[in-house]
This record gives structure tokens, C-alpha cells and sequence, in this order.
């Protein structure tokens, strides 16, 4: 059946939130256990430096307080594709974008962080979790 609706779950790890001030944010921590994977949706508003750099890292553990860097071979896509690059931006592709990554490692929790080389005024960011694959189904709609 195609039913994602009823077979994911949705959790905010960044809220949207401007680049003025801050150069790197940590995301909330995401608890997957029931869930078989987790999808993290990067979005990105309009970025007005061309030699700004942002960063998206994964981080795994089995406790909260020890999160290390996920192994590549953990990851469906990579950091580098969901991250943004310096370069001219368009929009669509460096600019007022999503992009995304998956984890399908086997530790409990798992965070995004998101890391920037130059601030700029009013970048604003967010990423999503979006948890998939439940133990049981259909996941509650709150």
C-alpha cells in the first residue's frame, strides 16, 4: 500500500531561523527507536553571499551524551549533496533549496547540525526529521 501518511512521523530539529548572528546550531537530539530510519529535509532561503559555505553533519549514539560522526556507509546521500556550497547562487540549486539526507544506521539517537563559513543577512535554514519505517502502524497524527 502507498501510504506514507500513516507510516512516518515528523519532527522539527532546527526551527527556521536566520544566519545573522550565528554561525553553527545544533539540532534537537531525535530518538528513533520504533523507526527503521530517519530522512533529514534541509531547507535553505535565499543566500546572498557567494563564498558563504553551509555545512550539514550527522552525528550518531547510543546515549545522548556521546554522539560521534556518522560512517558514510550509515548514510543514504551524503553530507557535501545536502550541504550548500560556495558558489553563484540560482534558485533552485544554491539558493531557496532543499536538499536531504538519510540515516539507516543502527544507533538510537541520531542529530543534524548545521555549520556556516560567513553569516549573511537573513539566511534563513531549518531541517525537518522525518522518521520512517515504525515498528508498529499506523504512527499517531497529532
Amino acid at each position: 500500500m502507498n501510504d506514507l501518511h500513516n507510516n512516518c512521523d515528523a519532527v522539527v530539529v532546527i526551527p527556521p531561523i536566520a544566519l545573522t548572528t550565528i554561525a553553527g546550531l545544533a539540532g534537537a537530539i531525535i530518538d528513533r527507536q520504533g523507526y527503521g530510519g530517519v530522512e533529514f529535509i534541509c531547507q535553505y532561503g535565499a543566500i546572498t553571499a557567494t563564498n558563504a559555505t553551509i555545512t550539514v553533519l550527522l552525528k550518531e549514539g547510543d546515549v545522548t551524551g556521546t554522539l560521534t560522526s556518522v560512517a558514510d556507509a550509515d548514510l543514504l546521500g551524503t553530507e557535501v549533496l545536502a550541504s550548500i556550497p560556495a558558489a553563484v547562487r540560482t534558485d533552485g540549486v544554491g539558493d531557496k533549496v532543499s536538499k536531504r539526507i538519510g540515516y539507516k544506521g543502527d544507533q538510537r539517537y541520531v542529530q543534524a547540525s548545521i555549520s556556516a563559513t560567513t553569516v549573511t543577512a537573513a539566511t534563513i535554514v531549518a531541517i525537518t526529521a522525518v522518521l520512517h519505517s515504525p515498528g508498529l502502524a499506523p504512527v499517531a497524527n497529532p
